[in-house]
């Protein structure tokens, strides 16, 4: 056996308050938000507006005025989707801008209307309250649920829980958008084809049946107008994906669209021949909310809940080929001046512009959405996810159908329980697996994936690769006992020495040292000794004051695998040599 230079560090254990610390900084304060500039970090206007000049002002006066020939036609034709007055989609894309530009981190981030918040507030609170028969009583409570919405979500940011994103899959963000692509998309039918009769439902069942049952609606006009605006946008969209630099012609084409149907409209009477057309009433003022539109009332309150987490989710996940973050950053957009420019340019627009929206026809709008929702649907990704994980393609299924039959929260549920139920059995069966050495090397891998490795006789070293605790410890403790059996069925050496290699164990519990006290003792019946390698530090305590280091003792924690097996060949050495020894006496004596 040589000696090595380092041993095991068997340091006091730390404090509980530092380790507690320690480990709520790295989950909630990674960034160090109370560091050396507190009032940059939590207002960060104040950290770029210093350095801003005007050499980046030219910059970002031509991406907001790009991003807001995008937010107007987004705006009118979101706020249609929540069944809203037009006129609150742009006022959707005035203020949050500019609160964004003082407390916005992010130098490129675009903020305005998303489609899929839009449809899931009409989803969820159509079915409350119809928008056709108490207009007014639904606005009231659109306004409660924003703002109940926007409380929750600043409690999060305030609590830093924005940790709960990270339950949303690849593969949840992926079927949710090709779903909810879906869904849109086909409620766009009504405007497409002039129908005035449909239903409020969004799943695909309903809207298909829905469009067949009100077929004598259907006005050829609207259709043809709807399928030009649509390959002109198609095209447009097709026209930046191959020339990155011509990312203007898709940013201005649904303004494009908006001001052709409205020159239509207003030029060729399209009302009179089957095209409808959507109006926008406003006067050259800024409409303000009044305390009483946000009902206090109790049962308006729950209702209001009822959309939050899904609105959340959907803001979170919902993205396009018209996003405004894509165009703004291809715009050449350097601060989030740009969206002071956006804000302004939407006051100018609201002020003096919004009347000549009041002939924007309503199969513009619906080509629009329609147009940004195919983008939405990634085959190539979901593909990719059948090839390479086909757990991951049944949780982007589960949300695409479950958002396309059913509905967004349907949808949402099934792919993030499928998700979670995934992660459980991560965590209830976690991996581990045998080494062997290479070949003329000291290192030890996985001889499942490695089958050159050897083994080592009479040693077995296997590696844990996941925290040892209440949910897992049963299961390892078999998976080790089965090792050996595994083990002593195939060679023709019996085990001697078990060998952990702890190095990928983030962390243990008392169910999991009482586990490994249990492992000793079978173990011992078997004439098995247990060496563990590599702890790291947050075990290693553990065991230090569970008093496990105490039971197993010292001298079984090693520094690596190599020197733990030098360590065992020297105890099976010495072991053969006295017992080679004992039997010469033996012999001697007869």
């Amino acid at each position: 056996m040589t000696d090595s230079k380092h041993t095991v560090n068997f340091a006091t254990p730390r404090k509980f308050i530092k380790t507690f610390k320690k480990d709520c900084k790295e989950t909630f304060f990674p960034d160090d938000p109370f560091g050396k500039k507190k009032i940059q970090y939590f207002i960060p206007i104040f950290e770029w507006l210093p350095r801003y000049n005007l050499h980046l002002f030219r910059y970002d006066v031509l991406a907001g005025i790009t991003i807001t020939s995008l937010a107007i036609p987004q705006g009118i034709s979101y706020a249609k989707l929540a069944d809203l007055p037009p006129i609150i989609g742009l006022y959707s894309s005035f203020v949050p801008p500019l609160i964004y530009t003082v407390f916005g981190s992010s130098n490129n981030l675009a903020v305005g209307t998303v489609a899929a918040c839009s449809l899931l507030m009409h989803e969820t609170l159509g079915a409350v309250v119809s928008s056709k028969d108490d207009p007014t009583l639904y606005l009231h409570l659109i306004y409660t649920s924003t703002f109940f919405t926007g409380i929750f979500q600043t409690a999060l940011g305030f609590c830093r829980l924005g940790i709960l994103v990270d339950f949303l899959s690849h593969s949840t963000i992926t079927g949710f958008m090709g779903g909810t692509a879906i869904i849109i998309s086909l409620q766009q039918m009504k405007g497409i084809l002039g129908l005035k009769n449909f239903t409020t439902r969004t799943d695909v069942v309903r809207v298909i049946q829905a469009i067949f049952h009100n077929r004598n609606e259907w006005k050829w006009q609207s259709f043809v107008a709807g399928l030009v605006f649509l390959c002109f946008l198609q095209v447009a969209r097709y026209v930046r994906q191959r020339k990155p630099n011509l990312f203007w012609v898709s940013a201005i084409s649904p303004m494009a669209v908006v001001a052709v149907g409205c020159l239509y409209a207003y030029l060729g009477h399209g009302e009179q021949h089957g095209i409808a057309i959507e109006g926008i009433a406003i006067g050259r003022s800024f409409a303000i909310i009044k305390n009483e539109q946000i009902d206090g009332n109790k049962e308006m309150i729950a209702y209001g809940f009822m959309n939050i987490i899904g609105s959340l989710t959907s803001c979170y996940l919902t993205t396009g080929p018209f996003s405004k973050t894509d165009v703004n950053v291809n715009s050449g957009c350097k601060t989030p001046m740009a969206n002071v420019v956006q804000g302004f340019c939407m006051m100018l627009t609201l002020l003096f512009l919004a009347p000549i929206f009041s002939y924007t026809p309503l199969v513009a709008l619906a080509a629009i959405i329609m147009s940004a929702m195919l983008g939405l649907i990634n085959y190539e990704e979901m593909y990719h996810l059948y090839k390479v994980d086909k757990f991951d393609f049944a949780i982007c299924m589960a949300a695409f159908f479950g958002v396309s039959f059913g509905s967004m929260d349907i949808g949402l549920l099934l792919s993030v329980g499928l998700s979670l139920l995934r992660a459980l059995l991560y965590v209830a069966r976690p991996a581990a697996c045998k080494l062997g050495r290479l070949p003329n090397t000291s290192l030890y891998r996985d001889t499942e994936q490695y089958p050159e490795t050897m083994s080592v006789e009479g040693i077995l070293v296997l590696q844990l690769g996941s925290p040892v605790y209440f949910a897992n410890c049963s299961y390892i403790r078999e998976r080790i006992l089965r090792y050996i059996n595994e083990e002593d069925a195939v060679t023709e050496y019996r085990t001697e020495h078990i060998l952990l290699d702890l190095s990928g164990v983030a962390s243990i519990d008392m169910s999991g040292i009482d586990t490994f006290i249990e492992l000793i003792r079978v173990l011992k019946g078997k004439h098995i000794k247990l060496g563990l390698v590599n702890p790291r530090i947050e075990v290693l305590e553990k065991m230090t004051l569970a008093k496990f280091v105490d039971v197993l003792g010292k001298q079984a924690f090693y520094l690596s695998i190599e020197e733990a097996i030098q360590s065992c060949r020297f105890t099976m050495d010495t072991s053969t040599k006295e017992e080679a020894l004992g039997s010469s006496k033996t012999e001697d004596v007869v």
